[in-house]
């Protein structure tokens, strides 16, 4: 932009760049959200005491600006991001004077600060029209929808109050007649934007063109007078009559300090956000955190549930046959002696997890005291392969569970005990069985067979083991 009025012959060093005005712009429109952001965050663990400064953030957020942005306005003379930027806000000339503005800047700057009605004026601007902008978006986002579900939804009501009467009225204004000014709104800045951009205009905000004020750069003479105007010393106020301020707490300069520390906060705000942003999106914190995690022993993990689907000690063996129904489920896998084989009990709804969506009971194993043993078939491990759960079984037993095919399955859902059916398929199981169990049951397919729960991927969240000796 300067390299443009430099090419006119108009160059004016004093005069901000659009780009400095849009950053300014879009600084001041990102403080909203982050406040309601961390006044939410707070909220959800005190709502006891901020759910209603919530409820009502704009008209606080409004009524705090109006006094951080006054005070900016009277002490730095323009407005709280405008002063990080180095800008401040000055009344208009038809001319400009850069003799006078050269030899004399403290009688130019005093003649061009603004007056308490500019400050007014100023405030309306800055703090005014962008609550009444998202007052009227807000009610537009909720408006625009009811009115494509019919009229009843936008009719008046019968014998209507005088405020039912304006608040209907309001939202047929918003609802018809918002999105045209909306519209006009928008074109006017982007007018006055590129009139300001090619020297065309002193504005680049139609507003302050109404107000008769422009954004101007600092200078020498405008720090120095900050500097003066918030360095009280003691001097004066001794001859004020008043003692020396006392320290920190000061009554008379408390107020001023916590309003002046917010141009500070601003920056070191803006550096730690930035600073997060790298930190969490840079490899340097990633490796530390691997190599952190490297150092930690991590304990075996427990599963929930895993005492109810265990086996009984073998000395309860014996009088776990006197009362079968107080027995979790077993598999026998004692084929040596198949004439004394019992079939196991069917396993208790009341001890088996609970699935989420039908709130039906899943078919489980128990886990088996040996830990180089399948729960599944209670043999020796082939081909070892965990689950996400932790569990280990052997990959043709897990593989055939997770896809529901497996035998006991089967059986358990024909009606049958969960034991093994014999080689005569599924219908050997139920043969003594109660009637099938769908719908009753769920057969665990696509979750673990021990701890009940869902398996992401199904088979495609296996893996196989292949090392030897897997669990030397």
């Amino acid at each position: 932009m300067e390299f443009m009025a430099a090419l006119r012959g108009s160059f004016d060093d004093q005069k901000p760049s659009l780009f400095e005005l849009l950053s300014e712009q879009q600084l001041s429109s990102l403080l909203p959200p982050t406040l309601r952001y961390l006044l939410t965050v707070a909220t959800q663990r005190y709502p006891r005491y901020l759910l209603r400064p919530l409820n009502s953030f704009d008209e606080l957020y409004a009524l705090l600006m109006v006094l951080v942005e006054r005070h900016y306005l009277l002490t730095r003379g323009g407005s709280f991001t405008e002063h990080f930027y180095g800008l401040k806000r000055e009344k208009a000339l038809e001319a400009e004077v850069p003799r006078a503005a050269a030899s004399s800047p403290a009688v130019v700057r005093d003649t061009l600060k603004l007056t308490t009605g500019d400050v007014w004026k100023n405030l309306a601007v800055m703090v005014g029209i962008p609550y009444l902008k998202r007052k009227l978006d807000d009610t537009y986002e909720v408006e625009a929808p009811r009115a494509l579900l019919g009229s009843s939804y936008t009719r008046m009501p019968a014998n209507p109050s005088v405020k039912q009467r304006i608040l209907h009225y309001y939202k047929w204004f918003v609802r018809n007649v918002y999105p045209s000014v909306h519209a006009a709104y928008y074109f006017a800045i982007i007018a006055f934007n590129l009139a300001y951009l090619f020297d065309g205009s002193k504005y680049h905000n139609p507003f302050l063109w109404l107000i008769g004020t422009r954004v101007r750069r600092m200078n020498g003479a405008d720090y120095h007078a900050i500097e003066q105007l918030t360095k009280p010393t003691a001097a004066a106020l001794a001859g004020a009559g008043r003692p020396a301020p006392g320290g920190f707490f000061n009554p008379r300069t408390l107020g001023p300090r916590l309003l002046g520390s917010l141009s500070v906060l601003l920056p070191t705000s803006i550096f730690a956000l930035k600073f997060l942003e790298w930190w969490y999106a840079s490899d340097f914190a990633k490796q530390l955190s691997r190599k952190a995690a490297e150092t930690l022993e991590l304990p075996p993990p427990i599963i929930s549930g895993l005492g109810l689907l265990s086996p009984p000690p073998a000395s309860q063996s014996t009088s776990s046959s006197k009362h079968p129904a107080s027995t979790n489920t077993r598999n026998n896998t004692d084929s040596e002696e198949p004439a004394t084989q019992q079939p196991q009990p069917h396993p208790l709804a009341e001890n088996a997890p609970i699935a989420t969506p039908s709130l039906l009971p899943i078919l489980t194993v128990p886990a088996p005291e040996d830990s180089e043993v399948c729960p599944i078939c209670e043999d020796d491990m082939t081909t070892p392969t965990a689950c996400q759960t932790g569990v280990v079984y052997c990959y043709t037993c897990i593989h055939r569970w997770v896809e529901g095919a497996h035998p006991k399955q089967e059986a358990f859902m024909a009606g049958g005990s969960i034991s093994e059916p014999e080689s005569g398929g599924g219908g050997a199981g139920a043969a003594g069985g109660s009637g099938s169990r769908e719908g009753k049951w769920e057969s665990g397919k696509g979750r673990c067979a021990v701890t009940g729960r869902r398996l992401l991927g199904g088979t495609e969240g296996l893996r196989r083991i292949m090392f030897g000796s897997w669990l030397s």
